[in-house]
Formats: C-alpha cells, structure tokens, sequence
C-alpha cells in the first residue's frame, strides 16, 4: 500500500485526473454493466428458444422484462448525478 502511495504522489497529473471525475465515475460502470447484462440476457433467450422453440413467446416476454430491468440500472445512476 504504501509504494501505490509513492507511486501516486510521483505521477500528480492522477490527482487532477481523478478530481475532473467528480465522482461519476458510476455511470460509466453502471453504463458497462447494463450493457453485459443485456448481452447476456440476449444470449440466454436465444439459447433458450434454440433448446425449446415451443416456448418462444414465453422466454421472449422474460427476457424483455430482465433486459428492461438491467437497463434500469442507469437511469438509476444517472439520477443519483445531479
């Protein structure tokens, strides 16, 4: 811990860097989590219906609430920024 600290004080463009951010930093990964979220949700549906195509209707309307559900996600943090 304490050589990340050297190396920190060493490079002081970082603290600039990091107080530009303002701490929304969460956007960012809020905004990279949906989108693997839904990817996978994607995924899954389409493995889904490849397995049982009878049941297409049923595991689409699934997979559109928990994709919604995961794209909640930013507005959630987008919110939180003021």
């Amino acid at each position: 811990m304490d050589s990340l600290m050297q190396l920190l004080a060493s490079v002081p463009f970082i603290f600039d860097l990091l107080a530009a951010m303002e701490g929304k930093i969460h956007v960012g990964l809020a905004g990279t989590g949906a989108g693997i979220g839904v990817g996978l949700v994607g995924a899954k549906a389409t493995e889904a219906v490849g397995r049982n195509p009878g049941a297409q209707g049923q595991i689409m309307t699934i997979a559109i609430i928990f994709a919604a559900l995961a794209e909640g996600i930013i507005f959630i943090a987008l919110f939180l920024v003021k």
